[in-house]
């Protein structure tokens, strides 16, 4: 008997069952098995019934029921009156079968990580209300393949929200649309190295995961030592490009000095402008982005992942002409259509700013009630005028491993600055601290968060 696709009218389930042979109920009965025993039917999925199966078999209903009846026998399926046929719960494995899901990372309890914002006060019931909006009105034509740049509507948007909020030169005809930083930045990296850029400076201290990224696309990388001023751009000489977070490095904190932004506007190469959480600044005007000084040869990045959450994968680069169609040929499979018309229209309803606004008064709570409390423990963070973390600078490399080990003994999850360092870094340029970010915690656990990091620190002043 051929492979059959059967549909089951009562639950609304498809079943794909190899019946072969010429034995129709031995034959369904080890189809079924299979497909349990490989997991292709989970446990607890409804069956179709014995009516809508034999129909869509061409076989007798009974045989179907005999299988079934079989099979609940030996513990495979159960069945209640009312309640239709279903694959049994907690079966254990074949002997031999190979576990190949991966196990999920744990979340600490208590969450100090940079990187990432209070995902509890996403605005779910905005979003909701405007993606529903977009799904009731959108034509027709949005919803097949869309421009490789990404939809008209988003890129209009960030144009006179860029050039507003962040001093951004943007025409909507220069941006693209991406899946996030990373995804951008992967292939910007494609983009120069085939035009034949070879090197690529990046700061001292920054992600490892976007260092390995530009480096997996054959750029290889030349550290800039980071100071009070910011990158040390002088010494980008003879680089193809350079990767900089000059609004408020990471994760250092320091912002760009205007003599060195003067001088990145000057510098002949690339410029890839990580501008990751430009809208959130406290004690001062925002600093504007680093692209106006130089739209000519500064990639600007920026995402949602910081005003909205990461998960949303929507991410922006404004390109000068002279790259955009090389970048935009790099940036296969974006973000969804749906996505990308619900934060266009986020963004010109006010929903966008709205958000940010209340995002950026709870971030500055937390960050004062940060710096109060180490404060009266005659300790001090620096890189706090912007965004979402702090350092907790150290003097050795071993007080900041004791002081991750201690905290890890106190169910807290935090990072030192030691991943953050470049390989080719020199030995005078390396720091020791804590990167404390205190955006990632609900609101709820922030008090218990910050009581556990004060409880360690008093050893390591």
């Amino acid at each position: 008997m051929e492979e059959t696709w059967a549909k089951g009218l009562v639950g609304g389930v498809d079943l794909h069952l190899d019946l072969s042979g010429t034995r129709v109920r031995a034959g369904l009965e080890g189809a079924l098995r299979d497909a349990i025993r490989a997991g292709r039917l989970r446990p607890g999925t409804r069956l179709p019934s014995s009516r809508a199966l034999a129909a869509d078999l061409g076989i007798a209903r009974n045989t179907v029921a005999e299988v079934y009846s079989q099979l609940v026998a030996e513990g495979w399926l159960t069945a209640q009156t009312g309640s239709g046929t279903a694959v049994a719960p907690h079966r254990t494995p074949a002997p031999g079968a190979a576990v190949t899901a991966r196990a999920e990372q744990a979340v600490p309890r208590y969450d100090l990580r940079a990187g990432a914002p209070d995902l509890s006060a996403f605005p779910r019931r905005a979003w909701l209300a405007t993606a529903r909006k977009v799904l009731a009105s959108a034509p027709d034509h949005l919803l097949g393949y869309p421009d490789p740049r990404g939809v008209p509507q988003l890129r209009a948007a960030l144009a006179d929200y860029l050039a507003r909020a962040r001093g951004v030169t943007a025409d909507p005809a220069h941006i693209v649309i991406c899946a996030g930083f990373a995804h951008g930045l992967a292939g910007i990296s494609r983009a120069l190295r085939a035009a034949g850029a070879a090197t690529l400076a990046v700061e001292a201290y920054g992600h490892q995961t976007h260092r390995d990224i530009a480096a997996g696309q054959g750029l290889r990388l030349r550290p800039l030592p980071v100071d009070g001023m910011g990158a040390v751009i002088g010494q980008a000489a003879g680089a193809d490009a350079v990767l900089l977070t000059p609004a408020h490095q990471f994760p250092l904190g320091v912002t760009l000095h205007p003599r060195r932004r003067r001088e990145v506007a000057d510098w002949g190469g690339v410029v890839i402008e990580d501008d990751y959480d430009g809208e959130f600044r406290y004690d001062r005007q925002p600093v504007g982005a680093l692209q106006t000084l130089a739209p000519d040869h500064v990639i600007y990045a920026g995402t949602a992942s910081k005003s909205l959450a990461p998960s949303l994968r929507l991410g922006w680069l404004v390109v000068p002409p002279r790259l955009l169609d090389a970048v935009t040929a790099e940036l296969a499979a974006g973000p969804s259509v749906i996505g990308q018309l619900t934060l266009a229209e986020f963004i010109t309803s006010g929903g966008y700013d709205r958000q940010i606004r209340r995002a950026r008064l709870a971030y500055r709570r937390r960050r004062d009630r940060l710096a109060a409390a180490l404060r009266r423990r005659g300790l001090r963070v620096t890189g706090i005028a912007a965004g979402m973390h702090a350092v907790l600078e150290l003097p050795r490399t071993s007080l900041e491993d004791a002081a991750l080990s201690e905290a890890s003994e106190h169910g807290l999850a935090i990072d030192g600055l030691g991943p953050y360092r470049a390989g080719g870094t020199g030995p005078d340029e390396v720091r020791a601290g804590l990167v404390i970010g205190y955006g990632r915690p609900p609101e709820h656990a922030y008090t218990t968060a910050l009581a556990r990091l004060c409880a360690i620190l008093p050893e390591f002043r």
